[in-house]
């Protein structure tokens, strides 16, 4: 969509074995619709070729101050002109020392004090290095700096040893680079959220259920606190994470996630149902296993689940509501006539054969402006368009009130 903002950052490598960490968050950071000049230093070269990098982020790759492919060769000003941020992982403690102290003498440090954007610094190295009083005290410095810390985690690490200093994985430093770049267009808006599927007992072992993976859910949760809401994430049984800083409440069945947003929904300005809630439950599901019989037939009394959304959407002071339509076909008259019969304001709808399950959708949003389509995509990537076109329309909707 139009309204979304093309990212672009310079990704500063540096000498270390977390370098191949690095390619993966190339990997991550493309993927996810950001744009990435890889600048290198010399350290760097022995550990990850630069013909790796520029294969994975589709861009000449930088290591030399006076490359005469930057015009005036002056490759430590041009190169971070227009940039969002620079983001220096892995930053060994050479590095980091070096930026602490203002010292510009290849070209990833000189572009770091010439930057007119944010500088994102994800450390590196041996746990002693990283407890050393010099480290600590570089580290503080440049916080004072103002520059943003990711990490360092601590595990195993390639000395043998065990403690503080590996980096952030790949994709926990991409999360925390897309949140950081993400302008807040739902700064202090609330954000009440199901995902996943719901589970209803046939017995004690055996039950409904659907294949939803509650990526799609657990996307735009993601997205939302990118752009500054606080999300409340009522989830059925899912094997994901959930995103950090939101605030998660598992259930497993149907009328446990009404329940449960019940008791969220007075806090609300936003709710976005994005759970496969199932349609009906068994009547009385059996407290033990039911046995298996080889002539006798099981019969089942089926019935209907609480509709969530379109009790959230006839309250009378309701939230603004997003549904979500999985249909195998028709999805357009299908999706549009759940919209309306529901009192919905944003519909979104995708084609569940093409959606359950995978890494990228394609939907279609209706509102009562007209229909429009994102392209097929990433999930996230999808996510985060969704949410830019809800807080385009809930600003909308707020002035009115």
């Amino acid at each position: 969509m139009a309204d979304i903002v093309h990212q672009q950052i310079v990704l500063g490598v540096t000498g270390g074995i977390s370098a191949y960490k690095a390619a993966d968050l190339v990997r991550e950071l493309t993927q996810g619709g950001v744009e990435v000049q890889v600048v290198m230093t010399e350290a760097a070269t022995g550990f990850v070729t630069p013909a790796t990098f520029q294969a994975l982020s589709g861009k000449p790759v930088y290591t030399d101050m006076w490359d005469g492919r930057v015009t005036n060769s002056m490759a430590h000003i041009e190169l971070s002109r227009g940039k969002n941020a620079i983001v220096v992982a892995p930053a060994s403690a050479d590095f980091i020392a070096k930026l602490a102290h203002g010292l510009a003498g290849d070209l990833l440090s000189t572009l770091c004090i010439a930057r007119e954007c944010p500088l994102i610094v994800a450390p590196a190295m041996n746990r002693q290095m990283w407890d050393h009083p010099a480290t600590r005290r570089n580290i503080e410095q440049l916080i004072r700096d103002g520059v943003a810390i990711l990490g360092p985690a601590s595990g195993d690490q390639a000395c043998g040893e065990f403690g503080p200093g590996r980096m952030l994985e790949a994709q926990e430093i991409a999360e925390a680079i897309t949140a950081f770049l993400a302008p807040k267009i739902l700064r202090g808006v609330n954000v009440l959220l199901t995902a996943g599927p719901t589970f209803e007992p046939i017995d004690a072992v055996r039950g409904i259920a659907n294949r939803s993976s509650g990526k799609m859910g657990y996307a735009i949760a993601r997205a939302a606190l990118d752009a500054g809401a606080r999300v409340a994430l009522v989830s059925g049984p899912v094997s994901l994470t959930a995103p950090a800083g939101a605030e998660l409440t598992r259930v497993e069945r149907a009328e446990e996630m009404f329940e449960a947003v019940k008791r969220k929904i007075s806090h609300a300005d936003i709710f976005i149902g994005v759970a496969a809630v199932a349609d009906y439950r068994v009547d009385r599901p059996r407290r033990q296993k039911i046995k298996k019989t080889e002539k006798k037939q099981l019969q089942l009394k089926l019935v209907p689940n609480p509709d969530i959304l379109a009790w959230v959407a006839s309250r009378p002071r309701r939230p603004f509501c997003v549904g979500f339509a999985a249909e195998t076909r028709n999805l357009d008259a299908y999706a549009d006539e759940k919209r309306r019969r529901k009192r919905v304001q944003l519909m979104v709808a995708n084609l569940a054969q093409e959606a359950v399950g995978s890494d990228n959708n394609e939907v279609m949003l209706l509102d009562d402006t007209g229909t429009r389509r994102l392209a097929r995509a990433p999930k996230d990537v999808i996510a985060r368009q969704l949410i830019a076109h809800i807080a385009k329309l809930y600003k909308g909707v707020s002035r009115k009130r």
